[in-house]
């Protein structure tokens, strides 16, 4: 049973919770000081183990009662995310590219994991077997072989096109992430499957006579597609990493760790992503000129590579 003299000690204790907890909701936590907010975090771990006491006694349902709304108003407090805002976006993209090249080594292994896809469908390709109607299907294949693009479908639905593109973007972009989780083997084989069928959709053009159509459609939102990718492989690689080698950390606190810098690495891609989409939409299928589709990939990746190796002092 819970002693009155027990209760009245704690009651202080709970009454500058409250008040601290009704600062906040007037003002906001930025009106707390640093030692309000450090106090505020101790009150509450002595307040749900009170709570906790409270509710072994039958007796005590009131204060039980009261304890367990204070919390509730605590926890919403402490743990509800801060409202995003313009500068907040713009601060994580101002100091994005110094997160990316704390992964660079990472995103280096997911493009090379994709050059052996590369390598394993252009070898198998130009082995003269129909590997290539294995992985394109007949349709494609057909339409290689009469030295045709097959991205005419696009110009006249632009809009829907780029919209569906984005969405293709990202669903493997997210996959590849996601993979990670199973020990990285999911990311391998998405990294290597994209390449393999870049592979063998490259060698198929280049035997048809078709290099020169199938790279300047692919080069102007490719030289951002492909380095979303391989980001996003680097995130997976990430989360993939903080499971596997925790070091001198509990694994669960590892993947928490790995998991959020990943998430973070991530979603950096989905800015390039976008105009990735609208670009292969808008700019690849049309007639523009040769010249001035692989002129505006050089440019686009330039500023890319610029922005992601931004200088330690302006990031």
């Amino acid at each position: 049973m819970i002693s009155t003299q027990w209760i009245q000690k704690r009651k202080p204790y709970w009454n500058k919770l409250e008040h601290l907890l009704n600062r906040a909701g007037d003002h906001g936590l930025k009106s707390l000081t640093r030692s309000d907010l450090q106090e505020l975090g101790l009150l509450y771990r002595q307040t749900a183990a009170d709570l906790a006491s409270l509710r072994e006694g039958p007796s005590s349902v009131h204060f039980a009662l009261y304890l367990n709304q204070l919390l509730a108003r605590a926890h919403n407090s402490i743990y509800s995310g801060r409202r995003a805002n313009f500068f907040a976006v713009l601060r994580f993209f101002l100091t994005y590219p110094r997160l990316f090249r704390a992964n660079l080594n990472l995103c280096l292994a997911a493009f090379l994991l994709f050059l052996v896809g590369v390598a394993a469908g252009a070898i198998l390709t130009l082995q003269g077997s129909d590997f290539e109607l294995l992985v394109l299907g007949p349709k494609m294949v057909e339409t290689i072989r009469h030295r045709e693009m097959w991205t005419h479908s696009i110009v006249g639905i632009e809009p829907l096109a780029s919209s569906m593109i984005m969405t293709n973007n990202m669903s493997v972009a997210f996959t590849t992430f996601a993979s990670g989780i199973a020990a990285g083997i999911g990311t391998y084989y998405m990294l290597m499957f994209n390449g393999l069928l870049m592979g063998v959709i490259g060698t198929a053009c280049y035997e048809a006579g078709m290099s020169l159509k199938l790279w300047s459609f692919v080069a102007p939102h490719g030289v951002l597609e492909l380095p979303a990718i391989f980001i996003a492989g680097g995130a997976g690689l990430r989360l993939a990493g903080g499971l596997l080698f925790p070091g001198t950390l509990p694994r669960r606190d590892s993947l928490v760790k790995g998991g959020l810098e990943a998430v973070k690495l991530l979603v950096g891609t989905i800015p390039i992503l976008v105009a990735a989409g609208l670009i292969e939409a808008f700019v690849s299928p049309t007639a523009l000129p040769i010249p001035m589709k692989f002129g505006m990939a050089a440019a686009l990746f330039s500023l890319l590579m610029m922005y992601l190796f931004w200088s330690q002092e302006s990031a």
